[in-house]
């Protein structure tokens, strides 16, 4: 049985020229949330089909999530509360970082962050990266620095494990929450390891690069499924919906109609994924 139904472009975002497209989010009233990392921008497809743009020009976002007191928190040189109203607050910012890549949450709202410390695009030798971790109290700490091109990030189901992309390794770690070393939880089949989600199994999902799928392994690190996506590099995956059923897979190019570039699919899953909690810092 297939994991998930084909997926299918959005038609409203297929229609708008687009770079390398990242950070899927579905908002509580069903817009669909994503940001454009080359060319700049977040935007929103609403439910009725129109595109918003949320915050003009801001490039490198990687990840977004959601914010308890409303707006969402992006990732990019530095990471901000975006509010509601478009007002910007400075949650992360490290001098001697390139940026923040892909971002996440731990149940309690706590902010998850992979911090990049090379530009691999720009050629430069690789260097150990981390994943950091900003407490309910303003505290930041070192989860780990075991990881060199950190991407997607999620948390096990019962919060004792942070899974993390490495994309130089091909392969996603394993973080325990309190921090220590990381272990690799599962190598990539094909591609690389870009986004990722967790579903209510524990199953991990990896959007796998320029291999143009998504796999899914197990909780115990063994691949289940590959799924075939229409589009030469895919780079990330999300769950949302009432059901936590509809999946967002974001890509840099598309099949369907390949002059507009990267887009947004959407699917349904036989698994329900987990949420991604509001972050509460």
């Amino acid at each position: 049985m297939a994991l998930l139904s084909p997926p299918e472009p959005v038609p409203a975002v297929l229609a708008r020229p687009h770079s390398l497209l990242e950070a899927p989010r579905i908002a509580g009233d069903g817009s669909l949330i994503y940001s454009d990392v080359i060319a700049g921008g977040v935007w929103r497809a609403r439910p009725d089909g129109d595109i918003e743009e949320l915050l003009p020009k801001r490039r490198g976002v990687g990840g977004i999530v959601p914010h308890a007191d409303g707006g969402w928190v992006l990732s990019g040189r530095t990471v901000v509360h975006c509010s509601p109203e478009g007002s910007q607050r400075e949650l992360l910012a490290d001098e001697h970082a390139c940026g923040y890549n892909d971002i996440s949450t731990t149940a309690a709202g706590e902010l998850l962050a992979g911090v990049l410390r090379y530009r691999p695009l720009a050629g430069e030798p690789p260097r150990p990266g981390a994943l950091v971790r900003l407490g309910l109290d303003g505290a930041l700490s070192v989860l780990s620095e075991d990881v060199v091109w950190p991407n997607g990030i999620g948390v096990s189901p019962d919060g004792a494990t942070v899974y993390i992309s490495d994309y130089s390794r091909a392969a996603v770690l394993a973080v325990p929450s309190t921090g220590g070393s990381a272990g690799e939880f599962c190598g990539c089949p094909d591609g690389s390891a870009d986004g990722l989600a967790v579903d209510c199994e524990g199953g991990v999902w990896v959007a796998l690069g320029d291999a143009g799928a998504v796999a899914r392994f197990h909780a115990d690190g063994r691949l289940d499924e590959v799924i075939d996506i229409p589009a030469g590099f895919v780079s990330s995956v999300s769950f949302g919906g009432p059901d936590m059923c509809d999946v967002l897979i974001t890509t840099a190019d598309n099949r369907v109609s390949p002059d507009t570039g990267g887009t947004l699919l959407r699917a349904r899953s036989e698994i329900a994924g987990l949420a991604v909690a509001p972050a509460r810092v």
